[in-house]
């Protein structure tokens, strides 16, 4: 089964895309994505692979995760996403199981971002957080970055407080993707929680936290309230 997918992979190849998500997932020399090999698919037509092929066992999604082409990654997560959502409960202690233990593949900020609040998040919805915790602290970038993005299942539920414990984790941190993600979540905790909250940990951190989390966070506030928040010259007090 896993060969026809490979074919099935093949036949959507656009080369000219794939020259483009080269470059946009940064897989040069040196950068986040080194060595990531792209075959043009979008999304839409990885996702579609993956119903197709959604009774893969776990040693043929091992083999997607590990080639280097990246939408074979991609379609190995997102039939795991599809499986976790129709499973058991025991389905989906075994699907978060094997997420966990396979963190080195899920190297690139789509992969992650596509799969770890359906499947981390959901998963710990009603359990302890404690590894999300973990994650914030690995030196692995992927992971960091995962801890985070899995809280959007929270803030989907309409909980926020691992989010505002685990961006006030990341705000030292060095990458731009993990500052891009904090300042993502951080909005999403103003726009379907509380902008009251947002405000008040803004107020508290954002002269310390990075530019880039700041302009993501209040990006859906009133242009003048932006501006005193970039402009850090005062505590911005909404009348």
């Amino acid at each position: 089964m896993i060969s026809e997918l490979k074919k099935d992979v093949q036949k959507l190849a656009n080369l000219e895309k794939a020259k483009i998500y080269q470059g946009f997932f940064k897989t040069g020399k040196g950068e986040y994505g080194e060595g990531g090999v792209f075959l043009g698919l979008t999304v839409p037509q990885s996702r579609k692979i993956a119903i197709k092929y959604r009774d893969l066992k776990f040693t043929d999604i091992k083999k997607l995760l590990q080639s280097k082409i990246h939408e074979e990654r991609l379609i190995a997560l997102l039939i795991l996403v599809h499986d976790f959502e129709k499973g058991s409960k025991e389905d989906q202690k075994d699907i978060y199981d094997y997420y966990l233990r396979n963190t080195k593949y899920i190297n690139n900020w789509d992969l992650v971002d596509l799969s770890a609040y359906n499947i981390i998040g959901q998963y710990l919805l009603d359990k302890s957080k404690d590894i999300l915790f973990r994650l914030a602290r690995s030196k692995n970038l992927w992971e960091r970055r995962m801890s985070i993005i899995a809280t959007y299942q929270f803030i989907k539920d309409g909980r926020y407080q691992e989010t505002l414990t685990i961006s006030k984790m990341l705000l030292n941190d060095q990458h731009d993707l993990i500052h891009k993600a904090v300042g993502w979540m951080l909005r999403e905790v103003g726009k379907n929680c509380s902008e009251d909250l947002l405000e008040e940990f803004l107020k508290k951190h954002y002269k310390k936290m990075p530019r880039t989390t700041l302009r993501y966070a209040i990006e859906r506030f009133p242009e003048g309230l932006r501006k005193e928040y970039l402009d850090g010259s005062k505590i911005p007090d909404r009348q």
